[in-house]
């Protein structure tokens, strides 16, 4: 019932650059590096509430942080298969904090930096970005706005050649520690998603300060803060692509934040279930080990061949983004799926763990916690299936 490590993948072809045993090189070594230097520091971090920066610059002098970008920034030139294998991998580390905070920054955040910056806007930031010297965030949520991005209240006005952005975002994942926001503001409330823009805000800009850090029922290793823009004025040239067309930039990126959470979701799921086999074989109960029990193994195997049709789904849908075809529909869908089974997975491998699954000493209880928020972030299901619904 062990779970599967590889994916099949077609041979290489035109836009599919990438043969299997290259990805599977970047599995091999993110789970190494997950095994040597996230698993033995994490609980620090949990009890800390965020993941220090030397261990994000070692992210990047790896390369992690550039799977997807251009050789002239540093990057790997990779893609979304190789983004889903390090969003899956860091999923099995067992850390939703690390995984998260990680996450955002590279397919979250950044991607904005990537797709809509200009020639010199990219030349400044995405080295930094890739070799992990510079840590973004994306500032779209607000206290009324959620999956809603319409709804955003953060307004910037045209004074001269600069914006003054006035709002509050909240849950901002590496809200409190990053060093570059890019921020989704109204330049033109009356025009509904063609009135939202995208900037770029540095910390430490006049008028923007971490208002306060939350305190998380999950993730507890990833900093989330709330946000205030006071008159932050910042220059025009921090424009993110064209004015008005923020709406569009967020929803393209929604996609690919959609794909590498369902990819986390697979790898915790996996992870939950291996270590609930492993303590239903050694645990001993009536005379024998709960593995013993016809329902336990029975409900585990279930379990695991629901959790191994996700994974095979995820990865077709990665093939499809890689290959540049329109998977709005499949993204939703595994979204959907992937961050509800991830809970399923959960409950039963927690209840299966007795008095232990609920002890805070026992690495079940933190796969349970941070597994909650994967069917809410990056687009609820309920959201995910009234795309789905209206496409069909």
């Amino acid at each position: 019932m062990k779970m599967m490590d590889k994916v099949w993948v077609p041979a290489r072809g035109p836009g599919l650059p990438w043969a299997a045993g290259e990805y599977e090189l970047l599995r091999d070594q993110v789970r190494r590096f997950v095994e040597e230097e996230i698993k033995p520091l994490a609980d620090r971090w949990e009890e800390d509430g965020f993941v220090p920066r030397p261990i994000l610059r070692r992210m990047g002098e790896l390369g992690f942080f550039g799977i997807r970008y251009p050789a002239e920034y540093g990057g790997a030139e990779m893609d979304a298969v190789a983004s889903t294998i390090f969003a899956e991998e860091l999923g099995r580390s067992t850390y939703g904090g690390v995984a998260i905070a990680t996450l955002v920054h590279t397919d979250m955040a950044s991607v904005h930096v990537f797709h809509d910056g200009t020639n010199a806007q990219r030349a400044r930031w995405m080295p930094g970005i890739i070799s992990g010297e510079v840590i973004t965030a994306v500032a779209i949520t607000e206290p009324d706005a959620g999956s809603d991005v319409k709804a955003i209240r953060t307004r910037a006005r045209r004074e001269g050649d600069s914006y003054v952005l006035d709002g509050t975002k909240l849950y901002i994942t590496n809200g409190a520690h990053a060093d570059l926001y890019c921020v989704a503001a109204k330049t033109d409330p009356s025009a509904g998603s063609h009135g939202i823009t995208m900037f770029l805000v540095e910390k430490g800009t006049p008028g923007f300060s971490v208002a306060r850090e939350l305190d998380k029922h999950g993730w507890r290793s990833s900093d989330t803060a709330e946000l205030v823009f006071d008159g932050c004025r910042i220059p025009a040239e921090n424009v993110l692509g064209a004015e008005g067309q923020g709406f569009y930039s967020i929803m393209r990126n929604f996609q690919n934040e959609r794909l590498v959470l369902a990819g986390m979701a697979i790898g915790a799921a996996e992870a939950a279930i291996d270590m609930t086999l492993a303590w239903v074989k050694a645990r001993r109960a009536f005379g024998g080990v709960l593995w013993d029990m016809q329902a336990i193994r029975e409900r585990l195997a279930m379990l695991s061949a629901k959790v191994e049709a996700g994974r095979q789904f995820l990865y077709a849908t990665a093939w499809r983004m890689a290959a540049d075809e329109d998977c709005l529909r499949e993204v939703s869908m595994v979204k959907a799926i992937c961050g509800e089974l991830v809970n399923e997975v959960m409950y039963t491998c927690v209840q299966f763990h007795g008095a232990m699954g609920f002890m805070r000493e026992s690495p079940i209880e933190r796969l349970a916690r941070d597994a909650r928020v994967l069917s809410i972030g990056g687009g609820a299901t309920e959201v995910m299936l009234e795309v789905v619904a209206s496409m069909s």
